[in-house]
């Protein structure tokens, strides 16, 4: 159990890091943390294989590309005169939205919590294998899972052109 508190805890403090920081390397090395330790509460939930989608997928593959995109677009600091003159309660926009959102979330937690200790139980779910998993994904979803790789190539090709730096002089 203090495994448990101790994944959960780095968790919460690895995702509140990310949307602290100013630095946009930082956040998304704090968001790899973030699913690593995602994926050590996926162990202790006796979930192997969703842990290691976890790790795979998010952490290895998504984390990588956003951390490529970040260095190849050079992103600096995120700090301007307005963010130091003006405290962070008081931004409009999408602080102000974030915080609705969350106060929805702390609501919706304490619902789902609460209804958990009355005693509804879920219903039976199906028995899943890796295996029905993976002959689903690559006979039913095989195009849509192709097309979402061409996707995320244009998407990378399209950075790099983005933040390409032209040669004045040589053209």
């Amino acid at each position: 159990m203090t495994l448990f508190y101790l994944l959960a805890a780095l968790a919460v403090v690895s995702s509140l890091l990310v949307i602290a920081q100013h630095n946009p390397v930082y956040s998304v090395l704090l968001l790899i943390a973030s699913f690593g330790a995602l994926s050590g509460l996926y162990v202790l939930l006796d979930a192997p294989f969703a842990a290691v989608i976890q790790i795979i997928v998010y952490a290895g593959a998504i984390m990588v590309l956003f951390l490529f995109v970040v260095m190849l677009l050079n992103a600096p600091q995120e700090d301007t005169e307005y963010d130091v003159k003006v405290h962070p309660l008081m931004r409009p926009g999408p602080l102000k939205f974030g915080a609705v959102l969350g106060v929805l979330m702390a609501v919706e937690l304490v619902w789902a919590l609460r209804s958990m200790a009355v005693g509804r139980s879920f219903p039976a779910q199906p028995e899943v294998s890796v295996q029905t998993i993976g002959r689903t994904l690559f006979t039913t979803y095989a195009f849509p899972f192709e097309v979402t790789s061409l996707l995320i190539l244009v998407a990378m090709v399209g950075a790099v052109i983005m933040a390409r730096k032209e040669d004045r002089g040589s053209r």
